[in-house]
């Protein structure tokens, strides 16, 4: 049925959901937690001071501390007094999370995790290989850091904060905004399962490698191989996580 509105026919019977605005401190809030999610700020870390935020985002300090109280009422964050003082990323991944903890949360999200792999193998090599025809050289030179901030990590959230690094700054590179969201979205789903993965030389030394390699791809503006390399790259990280998941549910506590 049809109304007459100024003379003109409008449809009625419409339904449309109101449009919800994002707050300005919600906004801030979902940006610092993705941060935290990627491991771009380490836990232990400090932000950076309430006027400096406040300058980054381009808002106000009162803004900048709702959004601050949002995330320490989560837990994700804790105000310290004193000279010494500001706003800390909690300890709770590496100090008051248990590895079983861990491990249940990654089993509950098997189902997600599946339709993730998935997801990413699809995404990443292509993602390559757009990103050696679009490099600049501040690309390539974010990338040496990722690499080099990898192999002078003394811990193991330090070096994945740097992996996570490396391939924000291969999607950085399409210069293409849903590349790159794509890819945060893949490493911050990913990192729970991620954690699983070994902590040795041997497993670092591997990723660090096929890092090197995809860079010189990206660097000589190679697109095949720098898809070919991510695939198999993907494909190493898949492989080994799977192998993760089958010793855990080896242990007969997960189907």
């Amino acid at each position: 049925m049809a109304v007459k509105t100024n003379g003109a026919e409008v449809a009625s019977g419409l339904r449309f959901e109101r449009i919800r605005q994002v707050r300005a401190h919600e906004y801030v809030a979902e940006q610092i937690r993705r941060h935290i999610a990627l491991r771009l700020i380490k836990p232990g870390e400090a932000l950076p001071a309430e006027r400096e935020l406040a300058g980054m985002f381009g808002v106000g300090r009162p803004t900048i501390q709702h959004a601050l109280r949002l995330l320490e009422a989560t837990g994700l964050v804790e105000a310290r007094r004193g000279r010494t003082g500001g706003t800390f990323i909690t300890q709770r991944d590496q100090d008051s999370l248990a590895a079983d903890d861990l491990i249940v949360r990654v089993m509950r999200q098997r189902k997600e995790l599946e339709d993730l792999l998935l997801y990413r193998r699809l995404i990443e090599p292509a993602v390559a290989r757009v990103a050696a025809g679009t490099r600049r050289s501040a690309d390539l030179a974010a990338m040496r850091r990722a690499i080099r901030g990898m192999t002078a990590a003394t811990s193991e959230p330090e070096y994945m904060q740097h992996d996570t690094d490396f391939h924000i700054a291969v999607a950085q590179a399409t210069g293409n905004s849903f590349l790159i969201r794509a890819i945060e979205e893949i490493r911050m789903r990913l990192n729970d399962a991620m954690t699983l993965l070994p902590e040795s030389d041997a497993w670092h030394k591997r990723i660090s490698g096929e890092h090197g390699e995809l860079l010189e791809t990206i660097e000589r503006a190679d697109s095949e191989g720098a898809e070919t390399v991510m695939q198999e790259h993907v494909a190493n990280s898949e492989q080994s996580l799977r192998a993760v998941l089958a010793a855990i549910r080896r242990r007969g506590v997960w189907k």
